[in-house]
């Protein structure tokens, strides 16, 4: 046994990273039990998302490169955004979700680890030409599409994700500086379009709170002022396991999902979150680690496309929690309640293990000033 994973090239502080995050999520939502027996179904979920990580650790996955099969993968995202539209089920306001009975399904998660590949792809096939800004037109395209569909459910959050992939893969590839600037530009006008015909009334609130955090505490401001009374309370060591009052009062929502950062620092204080905090930057540097040493530049901008989906789902979840960004509903990673994002994480990172089973052995610095132009 020993011997199969050590032939499957796992990357094992990466992989180890991951655990006393996910123990974070569990061990704050049993400290609440009662109330849906939230922990139970997390670890299940939890094993199932790490049998995934290892049979996709044993693939090769260069027939990844082929265009028919991104196309293919794109398409069938795209039109499963479509039929939701139709079928899906509605919670909390927004259609976003397939109920199977058992368990409940979110195509756009998936559809963000489609998008890493669609971009990766393309990108990786016009790095060298990165600056004619046709390209970066097309590459909007890309994502506009799946953004249009999710932010229409409406799920805000999750379309802002699928943004922030796109503007991060964009950088990354080496986008000129005036480019930057339209971009910029493009996302000003795009958001004054999405306030006027997109938006609904609600998601304008959250909006209107987070410049005014403290305009309507009993209504729309609710959620992140009870948060941050949670994290501010945790003080330094916090109140222990089991003691976070915000929490088992009810005082704070959705405690297992959008705020469970806010629930956990209320326990475990200002030291636990330091730790949290660390085993994030960890995880995220092995990541971008195992991207340097991608065999093509596909495999390189796979890599920093899932560092950016990781990093921008922990700082809008984080930044929300401390009332510093609106509430959009965006889950924590690996910590968060919930099977869908759970797989969607640890499908990309068993896929980022596979690509490392064939990476090259060029010295780093190298791999830096190739691809990054720098070192």
């Amino acid at each position: 046994m020993l011997t199969k994973l050590t032939h499957l090239k796992i990357d094992w502080i990466l992989f180890l990273s991951t655990i006393p995050i996910l123990l974070a999520g569990v061990v704050t939502m049993s400290s609440f039990g009662g109330k849906g027996n939230f922990a139970g179904r997390q670890l299940l979920w939890i094993g199932v998302s790490y049998a995934v990580f290892f049979g996709l650790s044993c693939i090769d996955f260069r027939f990844l490169r082929r265009t028919w099969i991104i196309v293919s993968l794109f398409l069938a995202g795209c039109f499963v955004l479509l039929i939701l539209a139709l079928i899906g089920s509605v919670y909390k306001g927004a259609q976003s979700w397939f109920n199977v009975g058992f368990a409940a399904f979110q195509p756009a998660e998936v559809m963000k680890l489609v998008l890493i590949l669609v971009l990766t792809k393309y990108f990786s096939r016009r790095h060298i030409e990165i600056a004619n800004i046709r390209h970066i037109i097309v590459s909007g395209v890309y994502a506009f599409i799946p953004f249009v569909l999710v932010a229409l459910q409406p799920d805000f959050g999750d379309a802002v994700i699928l943004l922030f992939i796109w503007l991060g893969m964009v950088f990354v590839s080496g986008i000129s500086k005036k480019h930057i600037i339209l971009v910029f530009l493009i996302g000003v006008v795009s958001f004054g379009g999405l306030w006027n015909f997109v938006f609904k009334e609600y998601q304008k609130q959250r909006i209107m709170t987070f410049i005014h955090p403290l305009a309507d505490i009993r209504g729309t401001g609710y959620n992140s002022f009870q948060s941050t009374i949670a994290i501010g309370s945790g003080e330094v060591f916090g109140k222990g396991v089991g003691y976070g009052t915000q929490s088992r009062l009810n005082f704070l929502p959705e405690y297992q999902t959008d705020f469970i950062f806010a629930a956990f620092a209320e326990e475990w204080g200002f030291i636990g979150v330091i730790l949290l905090f660390l085993f994030f930057l960890i995880l995220i540097w092995r990541v971008l680690h195992n991207a340097l040493l991608g065999e093509t530049n596909f495999e390189i901008l796979f890599g920093m496309g899932l560092a950016i989906y990781f990093i921008s789902h922990f700082l809008i979840n984080v930044g929300m929690n401390i009332g510093l960004l609106p509430v959009t509903g965006i889950t924590i990673p690996f910590m968060s309640y919930g099977g869908s994002h759970l797989l969607t994480e640890f499908t990309g990172l068993g896929i980022l293990m596979g690509m490392r089973r064939y990476h090259r052995a060029t010295h780093r610095d190298d791999l830096r000033y190739e691809f990054l132009g720098i070192g």
